[in-house]
């Protein structure tokens, strides 16, 4: 069908229709439009309905939908006679005071609501919005129509209007959709969006910001995309990111998703792991859930013990995300992330893409790594999501209306409820930002990377803890948490140029503990994680004791038990939270390394730290030292702790079989007898980690005597060492490393102790097994790493701060008649 006047408007489907005039259509159909239309629809219709023309046939779900194009906006300009009306009115503002800015955007916005739109061009979007209504109704299936009324065949659908502009302005808040209505029916409604956010251009902030940057009022072109509204009122919507937006991890995709509108609500996040998902495996690295709802949200208890999506919506979401990122790609000719926003029909059930676009995301240095470190740490004064790797400090400036934004002195902290597009231009002269609302992927939060500042969202009472001309630091250089300091605190900023750093025989690797942190370590020099601490998982993310899971029902203190269900209440089975928690967070850490090795070292708890866990108390015995007591390999096939650790083996197995991490080690602590290890090993075989089955290795700690004197006997059953220098020091020296009393003869160069060392290094490498150190001291002591690459020891694991350092002392050793560059 084709309606046709001065200009012409069609809604033929077929690419075909290139012959009509690109230049003088009022309306585009989505489908039809590719990066030849650009200069018609702007930059994101264009490749939104070049990626739906491709990808339709991969799968990948677009809604029905049409735009308004550019030449409309001019047209309606033109007829209405708007250029000449809004020219006087403008020649007429103070640019250099804006004393008058508000009364003329005023005048400016009646000019351009009191004018109608041409009929020519009303007609055009009516008759497109009837041609949409039945497209609707020809793609419900058979079985949904025989359930619907015959008026209901022909009721007008909810439309979203987009704006957009044609040019693209980097920071010009028009240019990222400025404006969007939801749920708008009826041709009369639409006309109305479209003369309001065509008004939108004359705001009082839009008019300022063109003046400051120096756009011409008229140099921009508005392009109007009208899409069919997914019904998503209880269904889940979200948005992707095809890495990870908070460090740039190019192999993590980021899924949020919820079923409220309101931007106060945080999403559910899932994280993906690219290279495995496209091998095929469910690689769902991580799940965060975030309950802390506003009262007025009528959320039960039962919904929230359901996840807003399943595992095969993650997946299916995930799959279309790496099609449509390697399409993008293909059409830049390199290597562009993506981001998507989506929702799931109520309906059909289907998943859809709303929009398409490239990341914003500042690009850091590959050449230089910066890291920020307090001198001295404050008063806490809020808390909250930290965003960006930096620190920022000044004077709070707490804006609670859009009006109070010309206040705003460049430097300060801007510290308010929450920030949307307008508030941009006052956000780049802040030092850092802090807000009341919002995730990790919220405005704020986005803008902020954009910007490269440092933001913390999700204070929740930051515009009351914190005043107008109060002193604070904005400290965001240590993991997710964000944390305003009161004063204004010294830091340091080093810079290492990463492109010096010399490649060394003897393998660099890090002790990695929060896995929170993994991705932003991953750009870090080295070659994988010597020690993946499972108790750091254990303590902030499970934080239930694993036997208090097994034998949930038989716990005695009710008190207790009502705080594990809390926590548990998605699980009916609550042993599973304990396996959920675990692989997720051995996920997340050997993703960010993969394929490197990542080496786990299972719980090595003593009894009274086990104790310290939620419902721990009914399951350990009081040890009068527990330092050498019920730890490590002696409680694994224990039978009052066998079915605990089955757990943790159950999580390892996901980790290697299901998500595809096999780049895990498992790494046996505190293995006191061979014959001890072979009872471990077995007990893992009995959860399907048979030692060489699917590449798996099992490392053990030497950090007894025994496995030293034993080593030969140890590497019959294990593949590899990793020297743990504080318990072997300790036990070698016979010294409580925890007793201030003799804390000065505890000395990992010690000469007993350096023996051991070599002993243990000549041993491993005489029967080809792989031996590290993970402990502190080559962090402490150069003149021990020489003496280790001396010995030919395999790899060294680090703190992450010791890494670069070492590194180049790693390169010395190995050639002393060499210089290394220097950091």
């Amino acid at each position: 069908m084709t309606y046709t006047s001065n200009n012409m408007v069609t809604t033929t489907f077929e690419r075909e229709s290139r012959s009509i005039s690109r230049e003088t259509a009022f309306i585009l159909w989505m489908e039809e439009m590719g990066l030849e239309d650009i200069p018609f629809v702007g930059y994101r219709n264009a490749v939104l309905g070049d990626t739906s023309h491709h990808l339709k046939a991969n799968g990948v779900n677009f809604p029905n939908s049409f735009v308004i194009t550019a030449y409309a906006y001019q047209y309606f300009i033109d007829q209405s006679d708007l250029n000449a009306r809004l020219h006087r009115l403008l020649t007429n503002l103070d640019k250099e005071t804006l004393q008058n800015l508000s009364q003329i955007s005023e005048q400016a916005h009646s000019v351009i609501l009191n004018s109608s739109v041409p009929q020519e061009l009303a007609d055009a979007i009516a008759i497109a919005y009837t041609q949409l209504c039945e497209r609707h109704y020809n793609d419900v299936s058979l079985s949904m129509r025989q359930h619907m009324s015959h008026k209901a065949h022909h009721d007008e659908i909810m439309v979203s209007v987009r704006f957009n502009s044609i040019e693209e302005f980097p920071s010009d808040d028009i240019a990222k959709e400025k404006e969007i209505a939801l749920n708008i029916c009826g041709v009369e409604n639409i006309l109305k969006a479209f003369t309001d956010g065509y008004a939108n251009l004359f705001t009082e902030q839009a008019i300022s910001e063109r003046i400051l940057k120096g756009i011409g009022h008229f140099d921009i072109s508005l392009t109007v995309n009208i899409q069919q509204m997914i019904d998503s009122k209880i269904a889940p919507f979200g948005k992707i990111f095809s890495i990870d937006p908070v460090t740039g991890f190019e192999n993590s995709i980021l899924i949020t998703a919820a079923k409220d509108y309101q931007d106060n609500v945080k999403p559910d996040e899932f994280f993906i792991f690219k290279p495995t998902l496209k091998k095929g495996f469910r690689s769902i690295l991580a799940k965060r859930f975030d309950y802390e709802l506003p009262n007025s949200l009528p959320v039960s208890q039962s919904e929230l013990s359901k996840d807003t999506i399943s595992d095969e919506e993650v997946i299916s979401l995930a799959n279309l995300t790496c099609i449509i990122e390697d399409h993008y790609s293909q059409l830049r000719d390199t290597y562009t992330p993506i981001e998507i926003n989506w929702a799931k029909d109520q309906e059909t059930g289907k998943l859809y893409v709303i929009e398409v676009y490239p990341m914003l995301q500042s690009q850091k240095s590959s050449y230089v790594l910066r890291s920020y470190q307090l001198t001295k740490p404050g008063d806490v004064l809020a808390r909250g999501h930290a965003i960006g790797d930096m620190i920022g400090k000044g004077k709070v400036r707490v804006i609670s209306d859009i009006r109070a934004l010309p206040e705003f002195q460049p430097g300060e902290v801007l510290v308010t409820n929450r920030t949307d597009p307008d508030w941009r231009p006052t956000m780049s002269k802040a030092s850092a930002i802090v807000t009341n609302q919002g995730g990790r992927t919220c405005h704020s939060a986005i803008s902020a990377r954009e910007m490269e500042i440092p933001a913390i969202v999700g204070c929740g009472t930051a515009t009351r803890d914190l005043h107008t001309g109060q002193e604070v630091t904005v400290f965001c250089a240590d993991g997710e948490e964000g944390i305003v300091y009161d004063g204004l605190l010294s830091f340091e900023v080093k810079e290492t140029p990463l492109d010096s750093l010399p490649q060394t025989r003897t393998q660099i690797l890090i002790n990695v503990g929060n896995p929170k942190e993994a991705f932003r370590l991953a750009s870090l020099p080295c070659d994988g994680v010597g020690v993946a601490r499972s108790e750091f998982i254990i303590v902030n993310e499970v934080k239930v004791h694993p036997l208090a899971l097994v034998h949930f029902d038989q716990l005695e203190d009710n008190a207790i038990k009502q705080e594990i269900a809390a926590l548990t209440h998605r699980y009916k089975h609550k042993p599973d939270y304990f396996v959920d928690k675990m692989a997720q967070g051995i996920s997340m850490i050997a993703a960010a390394f993969y394929p490197k090795p990542v080496i786990v070292r299972t719980s090595d708890f003593k009894s009274n730290e086990y104790a310290n866990l939620i419902g721990g108390q009914q399951f350990e015995p009081s040890e009068e030292n527990p330092m050498i007591g019920w730890r490590g390999a002696s409680r694994y096939y224990d039978e009052k702790y066998r079915e605990a650790y089955h757990l943790e083996c159950k999580a390892l197995k996901r980790v290697r079989d299901e998500i595809g991490l096999t780049n895990v080690i498992p790494l046996i602590p505190f293995c006191r007898t061979p014959a001890e290890g072979r009872k471990v090993l077995a007990e893992m075989e009995t959860q399907g980690l048979k030692r060489g089955v699917n590449g798996l290795q099992v490392y053990v700690m030497c950090e007894i005597p025994s496995n030293v004197i034993l080593a030969e006997k140890f590497s019959e059953i294990f593949d590899g060492f990793s020297i743990g220098s504080n318990d072997l020091t300790q036990l070698v020296l016979g010294i409580d490393r925890d007793s201030e009393m003799i804390d000065h003869l505890f000395d990992e160069q010690n000469e007993a102790v350096k023996e051991m060392l070599k002993l243990m290094i000549e041993k491993a490498k005489k029967h080809n097994r792989k031996v590290g150190i993970c402990g502190q001291a080559p962090s402490d002591y150069p003149e021990l790493v020489h003496f280790l690459v001396g010995l030919g020891i395999d790899s060294i694991s680090l703190s992450p701060d010791s890494v670069i350092q070492t590194r180049l002392e790693v390169f010395k050793a190995e050639n002393p008649d060499s210089s290394a560059p220097n950091s």
